[in-house]
């Protein structure tokens, strides 16, 4: 996957679903947001990468302080400011060197991490704001299946914690039933002291969860429940629901 080429898309993807909105418009997956703070998030978000990248920096900036953080009053000039902040990350990971590491939610990556990862960003805030505005929400499959390794990778690469994901030797078996992705369709998740880890095969597992890529996307990511997601549940429900209520942000 380019993950260049589709983060500049997403990026203007939510950038075009908001440009009639009422800013104003509050948006029920991030409670206490608006479109118009979703929208700053976004944009700020990237800036804030690209001064991480920019200046190697090997702890987190402020995102208080971050350049250019607040877009201008008008619709077309904040559009603009949005779609740069992209641009902005992208001329920060050439001239640092995509391999250069940075410091990350992960400890050191490679620079060319914030693109993975800001492209997630914006992949999902476009479902709150388009779920919010009532806009059917589309994504390709392999791009949703890349969501969910993605932010399974964020979860493995925590801590371990009494409060982890999964109960020590819990089982969770995320299946997309779009059978040509093929082994990045399966996702098969293990409690392990206090950690998660993950890979992509397909085994027996305590839960399983079946659907779309996109809807597994949005239900693992409390976009929607299983049942707004028309996704399949079955074994222990709980560990699903636990999982759930231990991976709010």
């Amino acid at each position: 996957m380019d993950y260049t080429d589709a983060l500049v898309e997403q990026n203007r993807l939510l950038g075009e679903a908001i440009r009639d909105a009422d800013f104003t418009q509050p948006v029920p997956t991030c409670p206490e947001w608006t479109i118009q703070q979703l929208f700053r998030h976004v944009g700020r978000g990237d800036r804030w990468a690209a001064q991480i990248v920019g200046e190697k920096r090997d702890s987190p900036a402020d995102p208080r302080q971050v350049p250019n953080g607040k877009p201008p009053e008008d619709i077309d000039g904040a559009i603009e400011w949005f779609n740069g902040g992209v641009q902005t990350l992208l001329d920060a990971v050439a001239q640092t060197g995509a391999h250069t590491p940075v410091w990350t939610f992960t400890g050191p990556q490679p620079a060319a991490w914030w693109i993975r990862r800001r492209l997630h960003e914006t992949t999902v805030h476009r479902a709150d704001a388009e779920l919010a505005l009532g806009v059917r929400f589309d994504l390709s499959a392999d791009l949703a299946a890349d969501g969910i390794s993605e932010w399974l990778g964020l979860m493995a690469a925590r801590p371990a914690d009494p409060a982890s994901p999964l109960n020590d030797g819990a089982t969770l078996h995320l299946h997309a039933a779009e059978a040509d992705l093929g082994s990045a369709g399966e996702w098969f998740i293990r409690g392990d002291e206090g950690a998660v880890v993950w890979d992509h095969r397909h085994a027996k597992a305590d839960t399983a969860v079946r659907g779309q890529a996109t809807n597994l996307l949005l239900a693992i990511s409390r976009r929607k429940t299983a049942e707004e997601a028309d996704i399949e549940i079955l074994g222990d429900r709980q560990v699903w629901d636990t999982w759930l209520e231990r991976t709010q942000f």
